[in-house]
């Protein structure tokens, strides 16, 4: 990409005198735009265009009219339509009518249904509900939270009792924005939520540390801001002070226990069993609830015996989760049953709680039972759809691929209008918008034309859209597409010399990168193995690399060298363990040895995975041992074990003698 270096005064002003702009632009406006002026050159466009999102999204109106005029002649006109209109959707600064004429002039495409859904945004913030309930059956993605709130709060406004579905959807707060506080704050005005609902909402945002989500719902309760502020803020100070004598002090004092318990579990378990006699069961249960959530995420041995305590207590999403967590550490099949059946059925059908209250059925001898949840997932092409697989005796292998695609087949992927302008995105380095491009015309494929898609993706090289559209197909399954290994060569060379197993280190490489050589995180974690910079200067000293400089990492030889060697040197460090190993990879060496350490005693590999407490972390470890047994299939041909990689985990020096 390139950039244009200067821009005249005199060219702007020819587009103004020839009635390009309908605004007066000062010098002021001149000043402040890009100097990338279009003259034929398809890499001066780029960069203009590139200006204007940059303008669009920082709300510089009059500088996005500047360049988007330039780009009367661009290649994808819909984007530039986009940029030049999105500032001006906030507070519907923007015409309807002017809406209405880019919706209709680009539908069916995916840019569109973006520009609808910021539409709907700003009215459901305005309250203009006739024109979004006409527009929303419209937004055909349907993937965001608070446009499912304001449609919730419309309907309430309406007398629609909504209530069941609120409570199914508020489970994230991240995800709330106003549009979702608001929802709250209409269902407890109007009756249908109850002060124990937005209770449960204000504990929910804390306990995943958005306070300032909670604090947003005071209106709409007994308590003050100044109150919750304490409470999340001072919170040994409400401690201190007791559970008082009334609701909202006692609301006050549980939330208080939950912050305590985030870094002392055993001083809150303290402050509320000296207060058990001032509260009701229910209230003493919510309080062992918020202290077991905390417990439970530092892995604190006393987390099992808090749960137990919290029987009955409604739960967060983490709550219900990390209860089964814990009780999986514990080796306490009982209460990973119970824990699991309490949970809300969306949250049950998880094929990971699918697969645990079938091991926990095991235990307790109810055989036929654990292997009808067993055969429901063991379909699935994940982690515990392979575990289910086993323990109904069978492994892990490679089906036989589907027909080829024909040129037939291929031919309309070749004209997709959609996929074309995800290919321009890519060539300028816009990945997000050319995902987006590409999924949007996923969307309604059958399985050949998916995997047709795959296959032109794959001719076009671009082997992260091959891998995420072939792993979309629901019969034809084509694990060639789904699990590539290119750069065999330089692969095996240095996993042979290092005795590393290659279906591994390609597992990592599929989770990190998706194969884009040039991917880069947004922690600055580069290139297919996704290394950071220390990373990479550290492994090069080790290895001897000669004049190592950090514009090197991109480079797919050194690349996998360096990588290749980390892996080696993280998986020596931890005892040839393959489940601490990936986990170093991504969170560091250390963590997995603190996490190691808290172990009662040896558990499965799986359980270890599992029990992971970040989130990023313990999804990372399962995808990429789950790819290495589908990669290790296809190398060597032959039935694989998902359980033999995943092995054991034992705190260092544990041996069975140590038990008591």
């Amino acid at each position: 990409m390139y950039r244009a270096k200067f821009a005249t005064k005199w060219m702007v002003g020819l587009l103004f005198s020839a009635g390009a702009l309908s605004f007066a632009v000062t010098p002021a406006v001149i000043a402040q735009t890009d100097a990338a002026v279009i003259q034929g050159n398809v890499g001066d466009q780029d960069a203009t265009f590139l200006a204007l999102r940059d303008a669009s999204r920082a709300n510089k109106t009059d500088k996005v009219e500047v360049l988007a005029s330039v780009l009367s002649n661009y290649d994808i006109p819909s984007y530039v339509d986009y940029y030049r209109l999105k500032p001006r959707i906030k507070d519907l600064v923007a015409p309807e009518p002017e809406i209405r004429e880019y919706l209709a002039r680009y539908d069916g495409t995916a840019i569109a249904d973006r520009l609808r859904n910021d539409w709907l945004l700003e009215l459901g913030k305005a309250g203009i509900w006739n024109t979004f309930d006409q527009q929303y059956p419209l937004f055909a993605l349907d993937d965001d939270t608070q446009l499912k709130c304001y449609a919730l709060t419309s309907k309430a406004l309406k007398g629609v009792n909504v209530a069941d579905d609120a409570r199914a959807l508020l489970t994230t707060p991240k995800d709330f924005g106003a549009g979702c506080t608001d929802l709250i704050g209409t269902l407890a005005q109007n009756g249908q939520f109850s002060q124990a609902d937005v209770w449960f909402q204000v504990r929910q945002a804390i306990e995943s540390g958005y306070g300032g989500v909670a604090r947003r719902m005071a209106p709409f309760m007994d308590a003050t801001d100044a109150q919750i502020a304490q409470a999340i803020d001072r919170s040994s100070l409400v401690l201190a002070r007791g559970p008082g004598a009334d609701r909202v002090s006692h609301e006050l004092f549980i939330i208080a226990l939950g912050r305590v318990a985030k870094n002392d579990p055993s001083q809150a378990a303290a402050a509320l069993t000296a207060s058990a006699d001032q509260l009701k069961a229910s209230e003493r249960s919510l309080g062992w609830a918020q202290i077991a959530l905390p417990a439970a995420l530092k892995l604190d041995p006393q987390a099992v015996d808090y749960w137990r305590a919290a029987q009955g207590a409604p739960l967060s999403q983490d709550g219900y989760q990390w209860s089964v967590r814990s009780a999986l550490r514990a080796g306490d099949w009982k209460l990973v049953r119970t824990s699991i059946e309490a949970m809300p059925q969306p949250l049950r059908d998880d094929p990971t709680w699918v697969y645990w209250l079938g091991r926990s059925l095991m235990a307790d001898g109810r055989n036929e039972q654990a292997q009808k949840l067993f055969q429901s997932i063991a379909d699935q092409t994940n982690f515990y759809g392979q575990l289910s697989l086993e323990e109904l005796g069978q492994k892990i292998v490679i089906t036989e691929s589907p027909a080829l695609i024909t040129p037939l087949e291929l031919a309309p992927m070749q004209k997709n209008a959609g996929f074309q302008r995800a290919f321009r995105f890519f060539d300028m380095g816009l990945r997000f918008e050319g995902t987006r491009e590409w999924n949007w015309e996923l969307r309604k494929m059958t399985d050949r034309q998916l995997l047709a898609a795959a296959e032109f993706a794959r001719q076009s090289d671009v082997l992260d859209r091959m891998v995420n559209t072939s792993d979309r197909t629901k019969v034809e399954v084509d694990f060639n597409q789904r699990f590539p290994s290119p750069h065999r060569d330089i692969m095996t060379a240095n996993t042979t010399a290092l005795g590393l197993d290659m279906a591994w280190v390609y597992g990592v490489i599929r989770q990190e990168s998706r194969f884009v050589k040039t991917a880069r995180s947004h922690v600055g974690a580069s290139g297919l193995m996704q290394l950071m910079p220390a990373t990479a200067r550290f492994v090069a000293r080790k290895v001897g690399v000669i004049g190592f400089t950090a514009d090197q990492v991109n480079d797919v030889d050194i690349n996998i060298m360096l990588g290749t060697n980390y892996l080696s040197m993280v998986l020596n460090d931890l005892d040839g363990s393959l489940p601490m190993a990936t986990a170093a990879y991504n969170a560091g060496p250390g963590r997995p040895r603190t996490w190691r350490s808290t172990l009662p005693g040896s558990v499965e590999g799986a359980i270890f995975a599992e029990t992971i407490p970040f989130n990023e972390t313990r999804g990372y470890v399962k995808n990429v041992l789950s790819n290495a047994t589908y990669y290790a299939a296809l190398f060597e041909r032959r039935p694989q074990s998902l359980k033999a990689r995943l092995g054991s985990v034992a705190p260092k020096g544990f041996t069975i003698s140590a038990l008591p």
